[in-house]
């Protein structure tokens, strides 16, 4: 039976004592809620991918409370430890050459590891007093909405982590921004709560010819991801009729659509990206449980956080069952 808690000190310390005993926790971060275990744990990193029915080749992101706790896991390049200090701790993920103490199952069998250390003081509380690196995707079934409440988690992990730490809405809303380091450049992997423009004034121009495919090298890059239950359509990706029978519903931008849709959520009355990507898993959430068909997702400009909100929405709208939508 899952346990499900208010953060508090006493909760965080029942959490830690879950990831230290090979059980896992789902935990709050400045950017969605993560389902974790001790990352060190072979068999206890195996029940993540239980729980939330993930693919064993696809990598998980390892939360970590310091420099030097990364320091244990993966060679630190003199360049990837200047973008520590400037960018952690914050929603930056840093994909670095591996040393052997990370179990190959975290990986997915590359001689990499993805590590960040999270913006969020619960989390950071619970990593030092667990004693060990946190392996942690997002807290949702595999594909799915990735969650920004406590509630999102409990809703779809059916199958039971030991413990969901409550702390209220994600600040950031969406994953961390994906690095790595190849032939002198840095490569960004996913789009992230960190914008790129911020990531360039640090490293130079981002390349970004890295990419998924059906082996990923860093988690968040499948092309079919981030998806609610109802059909997502991005506006001016296909041509679009409303059908007669399909209940549509509708997530705008800035203001109501024009369109005949009666269930319908604005990312930001004031076209502020921040408030767009803090709103945009929530709002999809909620189309969803409002029963809606298909959903018709406005573009939103692709700068900062806008960048990963499109990534999200793109690859949402790549799900299977779209086809079906005419």
């Amino acid at each position: 039976m899952t346990l499900f808690a208010k953060v508090s000190p006493a909760a965080v310390r029942k959490a830690a004592a879950f990831i230290r005993g090979g059980g896992t926790a789902v935990f709050p971060t400045e950017t969605v809620y993560g389902l974790g275990a001790d990352a060190l744990n072979a068999k206890a990193v195996a029940r993540i991918f239980e729980i939330k029915k993930r693919p064993r080749f696809d990598p998980l992101i390892v939360h970590v409370a310091s420099i030097a706790q990364a320091r244990t896991l993966a060679r630190v390049s003199v360049g990837a430890e200047a973008l520590m200090k400037r960018f952690w701790p914050g929603p930056l993920t840093l994909v670095l050459p591996k040393k052997r103490i990370v179990p190959d199952i975290v990986t997915a069998g590359l001689d990499t590891v993805a590590l960040r250390m999270p913006d969020n003081a619960a989390a950071l509380a619970l990593i030092r007093a667990a004693g060990t690196p946190v392996a942690a995707p997002s807290a949702n079934s595999f594909g799915s909405l990735s969650p920004t409440t406590a509630a999102h988690a409990r809703d779809q992990l059916t199958d039971g982590p030991d413990i969901i730490l409550d702390a209220g809405r994600a600040r950031i809303g969406v994953e961390s921004t994906v690095l790595t380091f190849k032939n002198g450049r840095w490569f960004i992997l996913r789009h992230g709560g960190l914008p790129q423009e911020a990531v360039e004034r640090a490293t130079g121009e981002l390349n970004a010819a890295l990419k998924g495919g059906k082996r990923p090298v860093s988690p968040g890059q499948l092309a079919k991801h981030y998806s609610p239950r109802a059909a997502l359509r991005l506006i001016g990706q296909a041509r679009l009729k409303m059908r007669k029978g399909v209940r549509y519903g509708y997530l705008a931008f800035t203001s109501r659509p024009a369109a005949a849709v009666k269930t319908f959520r604005i990312l930001s009355s004031t076209g502020n990206l921040g408030e767009a990507a803090a709103n945009l898993f929530s709002h999809l959430h909620e189309l969803d449980r409002a029963g809606v068909d298909v959903i018709l997702a406005e573009p939103v400009p692709e700068k900062g956080l806008g960048r990963a909100i499109m990534d999200r929405l793109r690859r949402a709208a790549a799900a299977k069952k779209n086809r079906k939508i005419k």
